[in-house]
Order: C-alpha cells, then sequence, then structure tokens
C-alpha cells in the first residue's frame, strides 16, 4: 500500500514538472483523470498478482498431492509384511535405519527367524546380520519389537527396561493375543514384502 501511494506521488510530481516545463497548465479534470488511469492499472496490476499467487499456491499444492502418491506408492512397494508362525500381524515399522536396512534384507528375499523364549516376557532371534543401532533406554511393553545388539529381534509379550533400537511395535494384538502367540514356545517370525 505504501509503495502504490509512493508511485502515485512519484508520477503526479513528474507531471507537474513536465506541465511546468512546456508551459501548459493542467487542469484539476485533467489530474484526476491521471490519478485514476494509474489507480485502474495498479488494479489492474493487484489483481493480476492476486491470480499469479493463487495459480502458484495452486500449483505448490497440487505438486504436492503428486508427491504425496509418490510416497504412498513407494511405501506401497516395500511393506513390510510380517508373520508370527502362520499369523500375519499388523506391524507400525518406525522411521530409522535399523528398519530400512530391515526393509532392503526383506527386498532379497524373505527373512526368516528363529526365535528362542526368554525371560518369560519375550522372543528373541538373530536376524542374520548386523543393522544400524540407535539404541535408547527403553522400557518395552507388549508387543514392541527392538533391535538388541545390533543383530537380534526381541519381540515383547511383557515388559522390559533395557538399551535397544525401536524396530516396531504390533497394533493389532493386545497383550492377552502376544502371549498366546509367543509363550507356549519357541517361534518363527518370517518378514517379507508384499
Amino acid at each position: 500500500m505504501k509503495e502504490k501511494m509512493i508511485l502515485i506521488a512519484f508520477c503526479m510530481t513528474i507531471m507537474f514538472c513536465m506541465s511546468a516545463c512546456s508551459g501548459n497548465t493542467i487542469n484539476s479534470g485533467d489530474n484526476q483523470n491521471a490519478v485514476t488511469e494509474i489507480s485502474t492499472s495498479e488494479n489492474v496490476e493487484t489483481e493480476s498478482s492476486e491470480e499469479n499467487v493463487m495459480s502458484e499456491e495452486t500449483a505448490m499444492y497440487q505438486l504436492a498431492e503428486k508427491d504425496e502418491s509418490v510416497d504412498d506408492e513407494a511405501i506401497g512397494d516395500s511393506t513390510m509384511i510380517m508373520k508370527i508362525g502362520d499369523t500375519k500381524v499388523n506391524v507400525e515399522w518406525e522411521d530409522n535405519q535399523a528398519v530400512e536396512a530391515l526393509r532392503d534384507m526383506a527386498k532379497d528375499g524373505d527373512i526368516t527367524i528363529q526365535m528362542s523364549m526368554y525371560g518369560g516376557f519375550e522372543q528373541v532371534g538373530s536376524i542374520g546380520q548386523s543393522l544400524p543401532r540407535d539404541d535408547k533406554q527403553t522400557t518395552t511393553s507388549s508387543g514392541d519389537i527392538v533391535l538388541y545388539s545390533g543383530n537380534q529381534m526381541v519381540v515383547f509379550y511383557g515388559s522390559n527396561s533395557w538399551s535397544y533400537t525401536r524396530l516396531g511395535h504390533i497394533s493389532d494384538k493386545n497383550t492377552e493375543d502376544m502371549t498366546d502367540l509367543l509363550s507356549n514356545g519357541d517361534v518363527t517370525i518370517t518378514i517379507s514384502i508384499e
């Protein structure tokens, strides 16, 4: 707004100087017409600018939607599925380097982990290779999946406190379901790409 006022004042000053140099007098009607022309021109520029901003916002929104669909496709192409024995479980995987490395392993073929009961609250099994670690002191709960010592997967049906890297959480099973799945002897876990 301030810029518009300065522009109007500048234009009026130039017009006044030009009329003074030429010796012609500008009557107030001519002056009013000049101001009206400037105002009209500025309104057109403002409307055009607003349209450009709206077009840019629309383009950015469409680009964001496109990126989302690309991300969804990428995620869809590498969704990891986990089975405990023959039971498929819904896992909310963490977004970290360990899970990415696990996903990369699964792209080469199913990962089969022979689990063993331990401590009356978890099943533990070797992944077969070391994954990137970001261990933090953690108190786990039933359904948690963690990385222990960089190369061991642990799935909990109870609770424990130790330094782990979180891998995910089984979200569709309650404590009783997890206990039924994991507390009756050793199990096999299979991780695959759907």
